[in-house]
Formats: C-alpha cells, structure tokens, sequence
C-alpha cells in the first residue's frame, strides 16, 4: 500500500456486485455502511452476461430474452439502490446495468474500486454460489474483494469487535496486514494478528538472532517474528491496538473461531501453494464458505 494507491484515493469507489439474492442484498447493506462511513460513492453494479444468455437462439427471441434480461436487471439494481438507502440515507449511491458478464464487469471494477463486495449463501460451497463468479473474482479480483458474510439467523451484521489478520509468512501477507491496519484504523478497532508456528517462513529472517532460538522458546521465537512483521506499520498507524495471537496448529479453526466476534477477518490472496488452493480446502476456502463474518481477501496489485 502506498500514496498512490488508487484504492486509498478520494474517488475509489466501494463497489457491490447484485443478483437479487437475500445474499447480495446483504453485500449490499455491508457495502452502503462502509462507504457512508468513509464519504465514498457506493456503486451498486449489476451484469447480465447477455453474449452468453442468448446463444443459439432466433433474432426474434432473442429481442424478447435481452428486454426480458435487462428488467430483470434494472429491478435487482432498483431493489440494492433502495436496501442501500435505507441502510445508510446519507450515502451517495449510483448505479449500473451492464451486458458484460459479472466476472468481467466486477475484476474490471476492482482496479481501481476502494473494495469489492460480494455476498455467499450460508450452507453452500463456495464453488456453486453464482457459478465461478464469485471464485473467479476473488482469484483474480484486485485491491480488497470481500465476501459478505454473518451467522446471525436475522441476517444482522456486527460492527462490534476487532479486525482479525492471518499473518502466514507468504508474499502477499505485507498487503494483507497493510490493508488490515487499514480497516483497523477506519473503523476505531482492535487488530488481533493471529498464526500457526509453522506459517512464517523462518528463512525470511535468515540473520535475525533470534531465528537460531531453541525449540522449547519457539513460541517466544515466534511472537517475535510476528512483531517484525507487524512493526513498521504499528508505527504508521499508532491509533490502532494491537494484539498477537500464536498458536501450534489448527490455524483454520481458530480463525473460524475469531469470526464468531470479529467484525472482519483479512487473508492474503496468494498461499503457499497459490490462491489455486482454495479450491483445494485452503484456510482461505474454510474462511470464504463457512466464516460467521465478512472476509477481506486482499491481492498483491
């Protein structure tokens, strides 16, 4: 993250893709509140993928399918606008109908989008929700996509509780735990930065003296590691509290478990093994299918 970060300008927008699901609807209330919070404009933004809906068919229904495509989209656009008002009647809100698939249209938005806000339907496999829409963007989205998320059965989204980061070692954490201090400081809450003894790669401290610890002070070890990690940007953001969390194992459960209070939780999009992972049952799938709040996946642009 930097000056001229075009997702940190004034004129970034938060964006929120549609579909008319009880899912999108409350992407839509989640995006209306942050970009009141932060005098932004909230684009709600809806793709009808019209190439695809009308293949193989007659010129004559083919006119009748576009009209019947593009009401259909105006209403969920119509229907988001008026969710967004009422969440927040203070924000700026516009709009848009387009006849790009929503994967282009949202990866396009991202560029330059302050973030990315998409829904989930509780219960179902990330894989199956919107087709590959939701995969895809997430995958090859930029800046901040967030998927939308709450256990509560009301559909009530908390603002309480603190921002969690997984801190993991890999190249894209520094953009993760950036845009988390971030979040952090936008929102007057607590950072919890949490890992796995064996997430941080150890190499990268190669010349640190404490990487050569013995093992019964590997938790010392690696709370140490974790503050190097985390240090300059405690300093650029002196506002923000800051707690660490190491634990040995079952990294996926206790992140789960920190959704359960946490406002949001933030995950760098690239692992170990590639993003290609979360199709594979990755941290980030677990967080993405099953967490109890919104999930930030943030990418290296």
């Amino acid at each position: 993250m930097t000056e001229n970060d075009p997702h940190r300008l004034a004129s970034a927008q938060v964006v929120v893709g549609v579909d008319g699901t009880p899912a999108s609807n409350l992407a839509v209330r989640w995006a209306a509140r942050t970009a009141a919070q932060r005098g932004r404009t909230l684009l709600i933004t809806h793709g009808m993928d019209l190439r695809a809906a009308t293949v193989d068919l007659d010129a004559g229904a083919i006119h009748a399918l576009m009209d019947e495509i593009r009401m259909r989209g105006a209403d969920f656009v119509a229907m988001a606008e008026g969710i967004a008002r009422e969440e927040a009647p203070e924000s700026t809100v516009s709009t848009e109908v387009s006849e790009a698939h929503p994967t282009e249209l949202l990866i396009g938005h991202s560029r330059t989008a302050h973030l990315v806000a998409m829904g989930v339907t509780p219960g179902i496999g990330a894989a199956a929700h919107l087709g590959s829409t939701l995969l895809a963007v997430i995958a090859h989205g930029h800046g901040s996509v967030v998927v939308v998320r709450t256990a509560d059965p009301r559909g009530q989204l908390s603002a309480e509780g603190p921002v969690v980061v997984g801190v993991d070692g890999s190249p894209a954490e520094q953009a993760a735990i950036a845009t988390a201090f971030a979040e952090a400081s936008d929102r007057g809450a607590t950072l919890v930065a949490v890992h796995g003894h064996h997430d941080l790669f150890v190499d990268s401290f190669v010349g640190y003296p404490f990487v050569d610890a013995p093992l019964q002070t590997m938790e010392t070890t690696q709370r140490e590691l974790l503050a190097e990690r985390l240090r300059g940007w405690q300093e650029k953001y002196p506002n923000v509290e800051v707690r660490h969390r190491v634990y040995d194992r079952r990294i996926r459960q206790r992140l789960l478990e920190w959704s359960k209070t946490a406002q949001l939780i933030v995950v760098g999009s690239r692992g170990r093994g590639g993003f290609r992972g979360l199709l594979l049952g990755s941290t980030s799938n677990a967080l993405v299918q099953h967490a109890y709040c919104p999930v930030m996946v943030v990418h290296q642009d």
